[in-house]
């Protein structure tokens, strides 16, 4: 079995990470005829800001609850992140429903709606409210990584409460961590949030911006992981999101990316000499290639081609260093795969599509390793999915570890 960490960090990505069930069909058949009639005006492709006004609008007009289950059965808008539209629908529930708002929550868009009722309750009270996150993450809707999801998207309001200061947002995770004993990594997963929010800026652009100046040096790409107020037990989670910035520093950029960029850009994570901190920066970038290939809509990942599934690999083939390879298509995988909560063919698809008989196996192991831990204890679950597993690996499927 892979170390706890390890399959922490994996439940970790997506990025804040994929917690759905819905299939890129499953997701176009809209309940019934008529139950949701503005479905019929989201044909019509809206751009972000137009999308989050939509939503907000929406959520005043028929309430939230509403406004969210018309948000989860849109189809897709091609390069729209379709997880922040999620966090405008969040924060409306929250403003209308406070901390109950999650009970309206589904796993969808990768958890944005629990994401931001957290987010709304750290805002609203501060920090005192730090000690009963733990109990509020334990309603977040959705499978084994709902209640991590919950402390990754705290981390997105503890580094907005703090007007993006960076390093006194560290000691407010580490806090929220201590307040519920730190033993499923709270403080790592609320890490991760913080530099995601740094990377993006979905709560206050401008003075993201502002502070970006601050946390991000031309001259040391890695920079603030490597600062020294990131404690280094930490410091593999901010590795994990850091690639936007990695990207950006090579030149790039996630929202049109190219192969030359991610070659770059790896070139970075090859500079780290600590295992750990190695496999968290390589990985970084194979957490997002799902989302890319799927234009951003986290809906679609699991219904992506083997075209897009063995172009996944080849860019995770441009890394400088073989173990940087495998590290970055291991998070590829397991963004595919998402603790158990996606179809699991797609994540067998693309094992199955790797060239490299090496890598190929090291995929279908540690593929089974994340099924046997997330979702071990389901014997009907397990048999469908060693099923699915072609020869030679279908016997080392069911073996237990």
């Amino acid at each position: 079995m892979r170390s706890l960490f390890r399959y922490r960090l994996i439940l970790s990505s997506a990025a804040a990470l994929l917690l759905l069930n819905l299939s890129l069909g499953g997701y176009l058949l809209f309940a019934s005829a008529g139950s949701y009639p503005e479905l019929a005006e989201l044909q019509t492709p809206r751009s972000f800001p137009e999308l989050s006004r939509y939503f907000r609008d929406l959520a005043e007009a028929k309430g939230a609850p509403y406004a969210y289950q018309v948000l989860i059965r849109m189809p897709s808008v091609p390069g729209v992140d379709m997880h922040l539209v999620g966090h405008t629908v969040g924060d409306e529930l929250y403003k209308q429903y406070g901390l109950e708002g999650m009970a309206y929550c589904t796993p969808d868009l990768r958890n944005a709606c629990s994401h931001t009722v957290v987010i709304g309750a750290l805002l609203e009270f501060g920090p005192p409210v730090l000690e009963k996150v733990a109990a509020i993450c334990r309603k977040a809707p959705g499978g084994a990584g709902a209640y991590n999801m919950c402390y990754h998207g705290l981390g997105h309001g503890v580094l907005a409460y703090t007007d993006y200061e960076l390093d006194q947002a560290v000691p407010l995770c580490k806090r929220a961590g201590e307040s519920a004993g730190n033993k499923a990594n709270e403080y790592q997963e609320c890490i991760g949030g913080t530099i995601m929010e740094m990377t993006g800026g979905v709560h206050d652009p401008k003075l993201r911006e502002e502070k970006a100046k601050k946390y991000f040096k031309e001259e040391d790409p890695l920079y603030p992981c490597d600062a020294d107020f990131m404690p280094k037990d930490v410091r593999g989670f901010c590795y994990t999101y850091l690639t936007p910035h990695l990207m950006e520093a090579a030149g790039g950029n996630l929202g049109a990316p190219k192969a030359e960029d991610f070659r770059i850009g790896m070139t970075y994570c090859d500079a780290l000499t600590q295992r750990e901190d190695r496999r968290a920066c390589f990985g970084g970038f194979g957490k997002e290639f799902p989302v890319i290939l799927s234009s951003r809509d986290v809906r679609a990942v699991t219904s992506l081609p083997d075209e897009a599934m063995r172009t996944m690999y080849e860019w995770c083939s441009l890394s400088p260093a073989e173990d940087g390879r495998r590290d970055c298509s291991f998070q590829a995988v397991a963004s595919l795969y998402w603790g158990g909560e996606n179809d699991f063919h797609a994540s067998v698809r693309y094992c199955s599509v790797i060239p490299e008989e090496g890598d190929q196996r090291d995929c279908f192991t540690r593929l089974a390793d994340m099924a046997r831990y997330f979702r071990g204890r389901d014997g009907r679950y397990m048999r469908e999915f060693c099923a699915a597993y072609p020869q030679p690996y279908t016997a080392s499927c069911a073996v237990t570890r």
